[in-house]
């Protein structure tokens, strides 16, 4: 059966070694609960670390811990302090934490803990090469394993990566703040399918994605090298039936079978009748409001008098991360804001507010959850927040209001609960009084559909959503760029060139034999490529001809007196070895330019970054150092512009990578490269380019031709490469005889 491996940073269990034996005690969370649901499928492994750090018990027992999990499905990573404090303290809680919810005071930038993050990231991917097979799913989860999915890729370029991201995905402003940005956006492009818990966080990714690396989007996908790597949104839910069982069990209870939370709650609704309970509950961290949500409660009991004593807000802060300052800085903010708001409005019979700095067990939880009248859910900036969902759920007679931050991802799903802006001090007021003040009906018809919907795409449906579209991305994996070149392909290749009799190489310049440039004339070709361009055409019986939209003047000033023949303006120009002019292959005029020049510039002056070159016979407008989503939407309004203008020339327009070109029609690669086949015939043809206009050349070519695309895309080309760089390497052994 095929294996699924689940990949996050800590497996969900607690190791337990107090005792004679030692006992794994498995998590509650949202995520376990999701996984154990897709089990029949699958043969799950979960690899993560155990929570013990190497050192922390003797070897004996740290040999026994890792027996028992693996016995139940686990593989645990051994990490050392060290690890940890770079890895999780520093750069995944000290930088991306606070960078992605939008706290870029708090932001830490430590090559150190770089270089950690790195180190770690290797761990799980090396763990995972380890246990995975070709065939198994591989399922990586949250922002601590970012670099994981490429690392993995880059070893097993077939296998199934998924990756989910747990926490938003900042906008593009806030993310490029980042020194490491392109390494994590590459690290992330190992998966096969990304998915996100709303649209917002997804359009974010891929607005990065474009304007980092300018690569190609289309809606949801994303086309890098050979792959199509696609986005889409899974709103993670809860394990409704759970919640919901849970509180219908507990109102069924005996008074005596009650839990003293329970009881102790019930005792205080009884003394107070027209108490109205209002519960949160959050883990200790900035992104969550606490202390806004603390200034509310303050500023709503000054602005409603009537409903002091009337109102009472059970606030639970689960510690975390006590060791980072920030965090150490809030829990005294917090006490101090708790005993000033309960000093300044209580009485002897009430305190509006309970405090608890603790975990509460899930039957206490549902407790307080079922018991409640409100629930307050205000973070600053949440992924998801479980809590707001939990809270519904439990509402089995569907009385009670959820009032929801619309910086929390569950906003998107929860239209129902009372929207807020956290940082509006007289909304949330507002909404508070509104929620005290809400009538039976309007309660029951907002909880009904919220109930239905939670019920209908829980935790279960989301893994198995996951899943699938993870199944249907890889095994529809469309081809792209013709056969992708193997090593075995490769060796094939090699071995034609070197029986053939004769041999003719078309190869395009830009993108083909070098990367792309934000200044074009700084592409000029390196040593080693002018050597291997050199040493080919100097092998016995073999012609070599540069094909390129390049101009003429630039050609002539890098390859100067080569053993090559060159064409550039796409097919205008031709120049053989030891000719010294340039020839005309077309008989073309460019007064058309008088007309199609203020057009470009209209568009270069308003475009920044955008600019215009001028060839002899052609127009080029270039927008790669421009903001990608910018150069696009111009590039659109320019091509219907010239459409319309140019739709009674003879002209054409072509669109390569990041340029728009003007020329005259029926000039192309295809028709200057058919010239050099003419009365002659060659035991070895090969062909590269790597945009559109290299179409010409690959269908003019005979069959045979060793057609070869540079890139993902469409093409009429036999085989493709990832980039240039592998091109070169297939150029580097066929000049070696």
């Amino acid at each position: 059966m095929q294996k699924l491996l689940i990949v996050s940073n800590r497996l969900p269990v607690n190791v337990d070694t107090t005792g004679d034996e030692i006992r794994i005690i498995p998590s509650v969370g949202g995520l376990a609960t999701g996984m154990s649901s897709v089990s029949g499928s699958y043969r799950n492994l979960w690899i993560g670390w155990s929570g013990l750090t190497k050192g922390q018990t003797d070897e004996k027992t740290e040999k026994a811990i890792e027996k028992e999990l693996i016995a139940e499905n686990y593989l645990p990573l051994h990490l050392t302090q060290e690890d940890l404090d770079g890895f999780y303290f520093g750069f995944s809680n000290r930088t991306i934490w606070p960078l992605f919810h939008y706290f870029t005071q708090y932001v830490q930038y430590d090559d150190n803990d770089w270089e950690t993050y790195q180190r770690v990231n290797r761990i799980y991917a090396d763990a995972i090469l380890s246990a995975a097979c070709d065939e198994d799913m591989i399922w990586i989860h949250d922002y601590q394993l970012m670099l994981v999915p490429q690392m993995v890729k880059e070893q097993k370029p077939d296998m199934k990566i998924g990756f989910f991201l747990h926490i938003p995905f900042p906008s593009f402003e806030i993310f490029r703040i980042l020194p490491w940005r392109k390494e994590i956006i590459e690290g992330l492009l190992g998966a096969d399918l990304l998915g996100f818990h709303t649209f917002d966080y997804q359009r974010h990714f891929l607005s990065t994605v474009r304007r980092l690396l300018g690569l190609e989007v289309n809606f949801n996908e994303i086309t890098y090298g050979h792959r199509i790597i696609k986005t889409d949104i899974f709103p993670m839910g809860i394990d409704y039936e759970k919640f919901h069982g849970a509180a219908l069990e507990q109102k069924a209870r005996a008074v005596k079978d009650k839990t003293k939370v329970q009881q102790e709650m019930e005792k205080y609704i009884l003394t107070n009748p027209e108490i109205k309970l209002v519960i949160s509950i959050d883990r200790l961290d900035y992104s969550k409001g606490i202390e806004k949500r603390l200034q509310a409660i303050d500023y709503f009991l000054d602005h409603h008098p009537e409903y002091l004593e009337k109102i009472t807000l059970i606030m639970i802060t689960v510690p975390s991360r006590s060791e980072v300052p920030q965090y150490k800085q809030m829990k005294s903010e917090v006490d101090e804001l708790v005993g000033r708001i309960n000093g300044k409005f209580g009485t002897i019979n009430w305190t509006p507010i309970w405090y608890f700095y603790r975990s509460f067990p899930f039957e206490e939880l549902v407790d307080l959850y079922s018991t409640s009248d409100i629930a307050l859910v205000t973070p600053n900036r949440d992924g998801m927040n479980l809590v707001a969902k939990e809270f519904v759920a439990t509402k089995t007679d569907k009385k009670g209001v959820l009032i929801l931050s619309e910086m929390a991802g569950a906003a998107r799903e929860m239209a129902e609960a009372i929207l807020v802006n956290p940082n509006n001090m007289k909304e949330l007021s507002d909404a508070i009084l509104t929620a005290c003040e809400m009538g039976v009906e309007e309660m029951i018809l907002r909880n009904t559909q919220l109930q239905d919907r939670l019920q209908r795409y829980d935790v279960k449906k989301w893994a198995s959503e996951f899943l699938k579209a993870l199944t249907k991305a890889t095994d529809n994996r469309p081809v792209l760029g013709g056969t992708k070149i193997t090593p075995q392909v490769e060796t094939e290749i090699i071995s034609q060139y070197r029986k053939a009799d004769t041999r003719i190489l078309f190869l395009d310049y830009d993108g083909t034999l070098v990367g792309f440039k934000n200044n074009p004339m700084k592409a000029s070709p390196d040593e080693e490529l002018m050597q291997t361009l050199e040493a080919l055409a100097s092998q016995a019986n073999t012609e070599l001809v540069l094909i390129s939209g390049r101009d003429k003047e630039t050609f002539d000033q890098w390859f100067p007196g080569k053993p090559f023949s060159m064409v550039t303006e796409h097919g205008v120009w031709s120049k053989k070895p030891g000719q010294e002019e340039w020839k005309l292959l077309e008989y073309i005029s460019s007064d058309w330019k008088m007309l199609v020049r203020p057009v470009l510039e209209f568009f270069a002056d308003r475009t920044p970054g955008t600019f215009i070159e001028e060839k002899n016979y052609s127009l080029v407008w270039h927008y790669r150092n421009t903001d990608q989503e910018l150069g696009l939407q111009r590039a659109i309004e320019l091509k219907d512009e010239l459409n319309s203008l140019l739709s009674n020339f003879n002209l054409e327009i072509m669109e390569g990578n990041k340029v728009i070109e003007v020329k005259n029609s029926g000039i192309n690669k295809g028709k200057a490269a058919a010239r050099f086949l003419r009365n002659k015939e060659y035991g070895f043809i090969l062909a590269a380019g790597d945009d559109w206009t290299d179409e010409y050349l690959f269908q003019e070519l005979p069959n045979e031709t060793i057609s070869i695309k540079i890139g993902a895309a469409k093409t009429r080309a036999r085989y493709s490469y990832a980039d240039f760089r592998n091109m070169r390497n297939l150029l580097n052994q066929l000049a070696t005889e």
